[in-house]
Formats: structure tokens, C-alpha cells, sequence
């Protein structure tokens, strides 16, 4: 099987549109995002510690009269001008992904609703990491760009010379430590999440990874 790294291929807005299957490419994205949505949903009801962003998210949500996905957003927007300094290009579903995501949490939040017992949460937990995973894989197999997140990382690196593990890891640790300080729930979950979303994200990018043109490949434009 071909590697992932070897299709994913780094596309200017224009590009992405010209390079082929997009019907298959946005109805991936869009249903990538909402499952995305889906499963943050799911690992906050069950309330056993939240993914390492998301301990910031609930931690400002907490002190502010916005909702949750509402934070997601302007976090998410915040972090792209972010990228300007970096010079990193955001593609459209770096856009559809600051936009959709927190829209879609918040939705979820409102279905679900609390869940009482640890067995559902515990449930909650395991079965909103794993669709994370799948989400991830999907949106970006869509061929449409990063997330705003991802994307910081993958510009720091850059810019700092330094690799994108020991970036991430640095990244996560503080939005981890001052989303605590403001009551973000931390806890088992946040820890489950950052060793699981990795492999899982990378076990399943050959399922979802969208091959395009090969004139498409390898442009930057």
C-alpha cells in the first residue's frame, strides 16, 4: 500500500479546486468535520478529561458567556492570523474547519446531553477518540489543506527548525496547563487522546487519502 505521505500533496486554494473529484473530495471534508464535531461531543460528555485543546476550550467557555463551539471558533481564528507571521497558506478546509467544527460540537452537545454512569462515559470516551481519528483521516484525505491547529504546528516547526513532535508536544502542554488554570476538565481522556489520536490518524489516512491528478502533485501555487 502506498504510504499517505506520498499522496498528501500541499495545494494553493486554486489548486485544490483544479485537481480533480470534487464531489468526493467535499462531501469527504464535510462529513469529515462533522464527525470531527461529533466525537469532541462525545469525549466531553464523557467527562473523563478532554482532548488537550479542548481543556482550553472549556476552560474559556467556563469564564465567558460563549458556548463551547462558539469558543472553538474564535480560537480557531485566532490561531489562522497566527499563521500570518508563519506564512503559512490555508486552504479551504483550513476554513471550513475553523468555521464547521465548533458549529457541529455545539450541536452534538445539545443531542446528547449529559450521560450519567461511568460506563457510558467511559464508552463516550473510547468511541469519540476513535471517530477522531477516522475525522482527521478524512478531512485531510479530502486533499483540502490542515486544520488551524495542525497548521500552526506544522509552521513553528518550520520556522523553528525543530520537529513537529517536539512542537506539538509543546503546543499541547501549555494549551493543556492554562485551559486547567481556567477549569478545563483534564484527565484521563487528555491523556488516552494524546497517545491515541496519532496512530489512529495515521492507521487510517490510506483508507480515506484522495488521489489526485499526478499533474496536481508536488504544486504550490
Amino acid at each position: 500500500m502506498t504510504s499517505p505521505s506520498a499522496v498528501l500533496v500541499d495545494l494553493g486554494p486554486l489548486q485544490q479546486l483544479r485537481a480533480g473529484r470534487l464531489p468526493r473530495r467535499l462531501t469527504q471534508l464535510g462529513l469529515g468535520l462533522v464527525v470531527y464535531g461529533l466525537s469532541l461531543a462525545l469525549i466531553i460528555r464523557g467527562a473523563l478529561g478532554s482532548a488537550p485543546w479542548d481543556v482550553l476550550h472549556q476552560g474559556v467557555a467556563g469564564r465567558t458567556p460563549l458556548s463551547l463551539g462558539t469558543v472553538i471558533v474564535v480560537v480557531s481564528v485566532l490561531v489562522l492570523l497566527a499563521w500570518v507571521p508563519l506564512r503559512q497558506r490555508p486552504g479551504l478546509g483550513t476554513v471550513a474547519n475553523a468555521l464547521l467544527v465548533g458549529v457541529a460540537t455545539d450541536v452534538f452537545l445539545a443531542l446528547l446531553g449529559p450521560l450519567d454512569g461511568l460506563l457510558p462515559r467511559v464508552l463516550a470516551l473510547l468511541g469519540g477518540v476513535l471517530l477522531n481519528g477516522l475525522a482527521t483521516a478524512a478531512y485531510l484525505g479530502a486533499q483540502f489543506g490542515p486544520g488551524p491547529r495542525d497548521g500552526l504546528m506544522t509552521g513553528l516547526a518550520r520556522r523553528t527548525g525543530r520537529s513537529v513532535r517536539s512542537v506539538r508536544t509543546a503546543l499541547e502542554v501549555t494549551v493543556v496547563l492554562l485551559g486547567w488554570l481556567l477549569g478545563g476538565t483534564l484527565g484521563l481522556g487528555t491523556v488516552l487522546y494524546a497517545l491515541a489520536i496519532g496512530p489512529l490518524t495515521q492507521a487510517a489516512l490510506p483508507w480515506f487519502t484522495v488521489r489526485l491528478d499526478p499533474s496536481a502533485r508536488g504544486t504550490g501555487g
